[in-house]
């Protein structure tokens, strides 16, 4: 397919691209959702802010972010920059001489994670973020099990697989790494799952997928302190709710506690370049000295990730983009709250922390329904992928309560003409 990029495209020519796109979707990739890649499919084509619009220039308010990719928006100025000046002078890296862009975004990234963490590996996607730390957790304790919870989502790797809690998923490829499941939030049943052959329990400190579930206030300081006194690791797992996105530099912050190891991805990309990482302390990365083939990635610490990494660091702390967060995710959580009251029939519940917000519908079927009709409304938003009632609700952390105000209008609009 030859694409026109530099210049404005005839209608014709859109029309062709959109045609060629949905015939190489449907026979060159991975099977897709069919609305996705049938007739009057919408093919995006540019990003900016807190927008995206498609090749008929139809535009977007962005409330989903690619899942908490567009932490800083499409194609910030900043991490831009950044990865141009790093493209004009080293792409890639040899993988044996030193590079310093990723030692210098391993330093930033220890100067912002809690407690003694300061050891980084960059790879390039979160699922190879928890591969590596589960990799580090049997590497360091030398135990073979580990503790998830149900309803969490890790990734589609196998180990990541194995620690993810939704059998749909892991059934197919059994038998996969030995992990217990629990009901997320219930300490007791953790500390019935937690003994001296667990390796590490593995949390999100909010579950994304798992319907933007909050755990109670008193609980990952309990799971902190029987990881400890059972020898056990902690692993957080940060991919999306690090980085700014519930209020706090990291979702783990609001709870005071430390992991033994943070993975991390997504925002941590700037949204322009994959990158993601997984962090702990010296003692532990202790166990990868031995070998430092142990655990190795050709793109991972590649320069322009990076550097895209640091940019997204810098851009954080300059902007105070995390105090923004929390700021505006409470009021978007106040108002859509106040909304939802008015439809009870429709809305059962609406939580979160920061812009990481849930609405819980009445069922998967009224959660679809209400989202096509924001998407109808030019307002992207899904579903949560092991809870389908649930709307996610995750612009970028530089939104405006101005545009915050749009997409409530918006919502209203949606959900008056579900009601009727």
């Amino acid at each position: 397919m030859k694409i026109g990029i530099d210049s404005p495209l005839a209608p014709e020519e859109k029309a062709r691209i959109v045609a060629e796109c949905v015939e190489n979707f449907n026979l060159y990739l991975n099977r897709w959702p069919e609305p996705r890649t049938t007739e009057g499919a919408v093919v995006e084509w540019e990003g900016e802010g807190c927008f995206v619009r498609d090749i008929e220039g139809r535009e977007f308010i962005d409330c989903l972010g690619g899942f908490g990719i567009f932490a800083l928006g499409h194609r910030h100025p900043q991490v831009l920059r950044a990865v141009k000046a790093q493209l004009d002078r080293l792409a890639l890296h040899s993988q044996w001489l030193l590079n310093p862009v990723a030692a210098d975004a391993a330093r930033r990234l220890a100067e912002i994670t809690p407690g003694d963490l300061r050891k980084t590996f960059w790879c390039s996607s979160g699922t190879e973020a928890v591969e590596g730390a589960l990799k580090l957790a049997r590497l360091y304790t030398h135990r073979p099990k580990y503790v998830s919870t149900i309803n969490s989502f890790h990734g589609k790797t196998m180990g990541a697989l194995s620690v993810t809690g939704r059998d749909l998923f892991r059934q197919p490829f059994e038998p996969l790494l030995e992990t217990t499941f629990v009901p997320y939030g219930d300490i007791e049943a953790m500390r019935q799952a937690v003994d001296a052959r667990t390796a590490a329990v593995i949390l999100e400190p909010i579950q994304g997928e798992g319907g933007i579930r909050l755990p109670p206030d008193d609980y990952l300081p309990a799971v902190r302190e029987l990881c400890t006194e059972r020898g056990a690791l902690l692993i957080l797992d940060e991919v999306q709710t690090g980085l700014g996105r519930t209020g706090a530099m990291f979702g783990c912050n609001h709870s005071m506690v430390v992991p033994d190891v943070m993975c991390l991805g997504k925002a941590l990309s700037g949204g322009v370049i994959p990158c993601a990482a997984f962090h702990s302390t010296d003692e532990i990365w202790r166990a990868f000295h031995p070998n430092p083939f142990y655990h190795t990635s050709t793109f991972g610490a590649n320069p322009m990730a990076t550097a895209a990494a640091a940019a997204t660091i810098e851009t954080l702390q300059a902007d105070n983009l995390v105090w923004h967060a929390a700021e505006t995710g409470q009021y978007f959580l106040d108002k859509l709250t106040e909304l939802a009251a008015q439809f009870p029939a429709l809305i059962r519940d609406v939580r979160g922390r920061g812009l990481l917000i849930g609405m819980e519908t009445a069922d998967a079927a009224r959660g679809e329904a209400i989202a096509a009709r924001l998407f109808e409304r030019n307002v992207l938003v899904a579903y949560t992928l092991n809870k389908p009632e649930v709307i996610r609700i995750e612009p970028p952390l530089i939104i405006t309560r101005e545009l915050v105000d749009e997409v409530l209008t918006r919502f209203a609009d949606a959900l008056k003409e579900e009601s009727k």
